[in-house]
């Protein structure tokens, strides 16, 4: 199992420019490239849906081409509306425009239907009144169906008789007659046709039969003049059936290209688990932060540019991938510490008195706000004589050389503040420190230290008396074991993770009271935080993006 990106996967489109360079040479397509992405309406896009979004969009941005966004809408048991509303405002998101080029499968039911009937008059389809048990059995053992050599106008009728809604669901399909002794199974006369009676979210009640997909697919791309169909690699063993279809009909015929899925660790892209977990309250839902959904990570705080470089760094190839989550995060960190503004916020709240500081004295410290981008500017931050820092950043014992913190008798410095130096502490009855005393050195403040003292390290702080209550979601992998799907016999949920999320009470600077939904800083030496949707004014909610370093592999290791 591979964990990291490697060499020989960074071939970004290769393998499909190739093919691509070839057509042009053999003027196939004319030279032209049109692409089509086809999600399905029955769930939200997660990071694989990602990938086959940038491979399409890129290659026809790379050769001047289109891109079509079609949804495969013909099962309307599951599609909603809703779904097809959260997939559009995804691809927008991560930066892709269709423009007007928006279609549903639905839009060809006439036409698919018309094709349907032109395979029966060829012989070549026909109403199969049998059980979907007896067709499995029946293809296992190559035998064929008694209804397979049913006269044409009989087929004709009882298709037409289909589309009225004189029968129920189940009670029969329509099938293509191609090879029951193929070693393909899938071209063991498939069924291109069910019965089913239910409203459809664009074309309302008005059809009672639903094509399948390996009928709908390749037709509504040749339909569409696509030249490449890009799908990933399951669907290799369909490209057989895909062109049968389309040279039985003797219309458009598309290029179908499979490459491989992109699978990363400690995570699971299948809808029906995700739904899963969703429906037994796991998570909050499809846009729960810690799932691998667009909208999960659009709330989690990752920047579109983050994951598209994720994604073109992985590249494209015929191999599996299985990509270390870690990869994933570390792109995430590259985009936001060059865009993310820095501010301060503590989590684990200990209280500072600078016994030296004049009580009722607020003073205005300018501090900048991206050293990676000066356009960024600088900002007042308000420090007074009582301050919070972390708990973490004091220790009651004597500390080595290696300690940058806060102990007795250490100087450190506030950040863009002054360097203080622990005088004592005081501790409740549990023996737990309570309160810390300090004193200053006016004379050192930052930008202008005249002080000649060398603090041990800089410490993040607030003041208390204008330190802002907010909720932090602190988010971990949503699984323990990095292929939660891959053990037989074992649940996936088996592999939950307890710890993926831990939410606690903390105090930001002041200067958040008016931040917005999806802003998104660096709290100073804590990591980086995204406002949650949820987050209101005095109420504010902020989700950790991810930690500032890799802490997980060092905690694996450590087992």
């Amino acid at each position: 199992m591979s964990h990291n990106i490697k060499e020989e996967d960074k071939e970004t489109l290769n393998f499909i420019e190739h093919i691509v360079e070839e057509h042009n040479k053999n003027g196939r397509f004319n030279q032209k490239v049109h692409t089509r992405f086809p999600p399905e309406p029955n769930g939200f896009l997660h990071i694989g849906h990602a990938k086959a979004i940038c491979v399409s969009f890129d290659l026809a941005q790379k050769y001047g081409g289109l891109t079509n966004l079609r949804f495969d809408d013909t099962n309307p048991s599951t599609e909603k509306i809703d779904f097809v509303e959260s997939i559009k405002k995804d691809i927008k998101w991560l930066g892709f425009d269709w423009e007007d080029r928006l279609y549903f499968t639905s839009d060809y039911f006439e036409q698919l239907y018309e094709y349907a009937v032109e395979l029966i008059k060829k012989g070549k389809a026909y109403v199969d009144f049998s059980s979907s048990e007896t067709m499995d059995e029946e293809k296992k053992k190559a035998i064929e169906s008694k209804y397979r050599n049913t006269l044409i106008e009989s087929n004709l009728l009882e298709f037409k008789k289909m589309k009225n809604g004189v029968y129920q669901d189940g009670t029969c399909s329509l099938r293509l007659k191609i090879d029951m002794q193929a070693d393909n199974w899938l071209m063991r006369d498939p069924v291109i046709y069910r019965i089913k009676h239910e409203t459809h979210h664009n074309t309302g009640d008005s059809w009672c039969i639903y094509p399948m997909y390996d009928w709908a697919h390749g037709l509504s791309d040749s339909i569409e003049k696509i030249t490449h169909s890009l799908c990933s690699l399951e669907f290799e063993v369909h490209r057989e059936l895909y062109d049968w279809c389309l040279i039985q009909l003797g219309v458009y015929r598309p290029q179908q290209i499979e490459f491989s899925r992109l699978n990363v660790t400690y995570t699971v892209t299948s809808k029906r688990k995700l739904k899963e977990l969703i429906d037994k309250g796991v998570v909050s839902g499809w846009d729960d932060p810690r799932m691998p959904t667009i909208s999960g990570m659009r709330r989690r705080g990752y920047p579109p540019e983050a994951i598209k470089s994720f994604i073109r760094r992985a590249g494209v190839s015929k191999r599996d991938q299985y990509i270390d989550l870690s990869s994933l995060e570390s792109s995430v960190r590259d985009e936001l510490n060059k865009t993310a503004s820095r501010v301060m916020g503590v989590l684990n709240p200990l209280k500072v008195i600078i016994t030296n500081y004049p009580e009722g004295k607020t003073e205005q410290l300018t501090i900048i706000n991206n050293p990676e981008d000066e356009t960024k500017g600088s900002r007042n931050v308000p420090f007074t004589r009582e301050i919070y820092i972390e708990k973490e950043d004091f220790t009651t014992e004597t500390p080595n050389k290696k300690w940058r913190r806060l102990a007795v008798d250490r100087n450190v410095r506030f950040k863009g503040a002054y360097i203080l130096t622990c005088t004592g502490f005081k501790t409740d009855v549990n023996n737990e420190v309570e309160e810390v005393y300090c004193t200053y050195y006016p004379e050192s403040k930052s930008g202008n230290d005249q002080s000649g003292i060398k603090p041990k390290g800089t410490l993040h702080w607030v003041s208390i008396e204008h330190a802002i209550p907010a909720k932090v979601n602190i988010y971990d992998r949503l699984f323990s074991d990095e292929n939660p799907t891959g053990h037989k016999d074992i649940d996936f949920k088996e592999f939950l993770n307890p710890q993926s999320l831990k939410t606690i009470s903390a105090f930001v600077e002041p200067g958040l009271a008016n931040v917005l939904t999806g802003d998104i800083f660096q709290f100073m030496r804590l990591g980086y935080f995204c406002v949650d949707p949820d987050s209101k004014n005095g109420k504010l909610i902020f989700n950790r993006t991810v930690a500032l370093k890799d802490s997980w592999s060092k905690k694996q290791k450590g087992k």
